[in-house]
């Protein structure tokens, strides 16, 4: 809103200063500054907040150590990561960006799934103290996990169709001579234009291709169509790609939702996981959304996309801002509303920077939580069925929870995740020249 109001000012009435507003690297210091701002300042407030309605955390008996000093403590957290990632964006980010748009409905979407999830165990929790009864595990459900499915498919169709169908949404390609120049023009010409740019002083010739490609780490040729997925079928079947497309972005956005969700267990691993990861995001998206920096590391140039580093810093300031609270011992837990929508606004960021295939990597510690668990319980079937008594691979999952058991300190658990996490982005980082 900033933006477009000094936009404005500038170009009706040359106001001095309003021009700052048209640098990129202003507008993602003051997007970091207000949400540090608002998840520090204003944060406290909410949690008082939550203090004063009761809306307190409820800790099933698992034998972990710090179980007990944790109840009651304030969770719907999440609301803060929300606001402090929200308020930035709207003001400092160019709200025509498609780019833009789609994170701030991802972000809003996920967040108010969450938001129900959570409000929903709260309200059980109270109905069942007001009639007398006992709390159960089963009072605090929230909402039905295909409901939370549903939701999260939803969004993921949404983001999908949005990125494969929008005109907005494309690639550069240089072009090289003109019998190339000719080819790229008939394939392309509904689809792109050719612009000329000037690169270490020399002019180049660029052409927006707009075709679902995505980026292979470690590869020279480090570029993949996801129609060669439909390529054996025969011709004609690349018109389907689309179908193919939404259901791998719905897939990615679902399971690293649920990693996100999966890791909140311990004070600070969530908010502190996701920064790091933030961070890393962020360097792709503002070399991907800069041709200087893209033709220098031989990737591709996505037009419009620097805009996005706005959301980024507001995203890594949210988080970071929420550490001030919710690290070790921690004043207030995130819940549902928080870590849901840390985990889709990663997964479309990482989609929309055409980074997807390096989620395994950089994700690597969400991808270990929702493994763990998932290996533990069809285990704990498979040996129930084979052996009439159900065992466990781990003492305890999700992962977090299995180090607990063994007597590592929640604190030490937290700290180390947060060092494979940087590691892991260092990995990611690296494969823009390891090729």
């Amino acid at each position: 809103m900033l933006y477009h109001l000094f936009t404005w000012l500038k170009q009706e009435f040359n106001v001095p200063g309003a021009g700052l507003f048209q640098f990129l690297t202003f507008r993602i210091v003051m997007a970091v500054l207000l949400s540090l701002v608002i998840a520090t300042v204003y944060g406290k407030r909410i949690i008082i907040y939550l203090q004063k309605k009761q809306i307190g955390e409820s800790v099933r008996e698992l034998g972990l150590a710090g179980q007990e000093q944790k109840k009651g403590t304030p969770t719907m957290g999440g609301i803060i990561i929300l606001l402090s990632i929200l308020i930035p964006t709207l003001l400092f980010a160019n709200l025509d960006k498609v780019y833009i748009r789609l994170m701030v409905l991802c972000t809003v979407w996920l967040g108010v799934i969450g938001f129900l999830d959570d409000y929903f165990k709260i309200r059980a929790k109270k109905l069942a103290l007001i009639k007398g009864g006992a709390y159960t595990k089963k009072d605090s459900d929230g909402l039905a996990g295909l409901s939370k499915i549903i939701g999260q498919v939803g969004l993921g169709i949404i983001i999908g169709t949005t990125l494969y169908f929008s005109n907005a949404v494309v690639v550069e390609r240089e072009v090289i001579g003109k019998s190339y120049q000719k080819q790229v023009e008939e394939k392309f010409a509904k689809d792109s234009s050719i612009s000329i740019k000037k690169i270490n002083g020399e002019e180049k010739k660029f052409v927006k291709v707009k075709t679902p490609i995505t980026t292979i780490p470690f590869v020279k040729n480090h570029e993949f169509n996801y129609s060669k997925l439909l390529s054996w079928i025969g011709h004609g079947a690349e018109h389907y790609t689309w179908i193919v497309y939404i259901l791998v972005v719905t897939f990615i956005i679902v399971a690293v939702s649920n990693g996100a969700n999966l890791t909140d267990g311990l004070d600070g691993l969530a908010a502190g996981t996701s920064a790091i990861i933030g961070i890393g995001l962020g360097l792709f998206i503002y070399v991907s959304g800069n041709y200087m920096f893209a033709d220098y590391l031989n990737i591709m140039y996505i037009p419009n996309l620097g805009e996005l580093s706005i959301f980024v810093a507001a995203f890594v300031g949210a988080c970071i801002g929420f550490l001030w609270y919710n690290a070790y011992p921690a004043q207030v837990f995130m819940g549902d509303t928080g870590s849901l929508a840390l985990g889709g606004i990663i997964a479309s960021l990482a989609i929309i920077v055409r980074k997807e295939l390096l989620i395994p990597i950089f994700c690597g510690v969400f991808l270990v939580q929702n493994l763990s668990v998932m290996l533990q319980v069809a285990y704990f079937k498979y040996t129930k069925k084979k052996y009439g008594e159900g065992r466990r691979i781990l003492l305890m999952s999700p992962l977090h929870h299995h180090y607990q058991k063994k007597g590592y300190h929640e604190n030490k658990i937290v700290i180390r995740f947060w060092i494979v996490t940087i590691l892991l982005i260092l990995a990611s980082i690296a494969t823009l020249k390891i090729r």
